[in-house]
C-alpha cells in the first residue's frame, strides 16, 4: 500500500460526508477495501485537519467518540465544528450517533 495515494484516497473520500454527518475510521477503511486499516484512516486524519478541504471533524472512532480531537489547535475545536454544522457531543461523545453516521458503503454504493 502506497501511503500517499492511500491518503489521498482517504481524502477523498472524507471529503464527501455532508454536513452534519460523520463516519469512522473504519467505515472509511471498509469501503476503500482495506477494512483492517482504520488506525491508518486515523492517521491520515491526524495529517488532513490542516487541509481546509477536508472535513477531518467528522471522522470518529466507531462508536462514535472524538478520538482525533487532540490533533486539532484545540482540545474542544472538533466539538465545536461539529456543534456548528448541529451535531451534539457530550463527554466527547456524538449524542444519537447512528442517526448521524454515514456508511460510504450505503452512501457511495459500492
Amino acid at each position: 500500500m502506497d501511503k500517499d495515494s492511500f491518503f489521498k484516497d482517504v481524502y477523498e473520500v472524507a471529503k464527501l460526508i455532508p454536513e452534519g454527518r460523520v463516519t469512522s475510521y473504519g467505515a472509511i477503511a471498509a469501503y476503500l477495501g482495506v477494512k483492517r486499516s482504520a488506525r491508518v484512516v486515523g492517521w491520515a486524519m491526524n495529517g488532513a485537519i490542516t487541509e481546509h478541504d477536508v472535513p477531518a471533524h467528522r471522522v470518529v472512532n466507531r462508536i462514535g467518540v472524538l478520538s482525533g480531537k487532540n490533533h486539532f489547535q484545540s482540545p474542544t475545536l472538533m466539538e465545536e465544528m461539529l456543534a456548528a454544522e448541529g451535531v451534539k457531543v457530550k463527554n466527547d461523545q456524538i449524542v444519537n450517533f447512528e442517526k448521524h453516521f454515514w456508511d460510504p458503503m450505503i452512501e457511495l454504493g459500492l
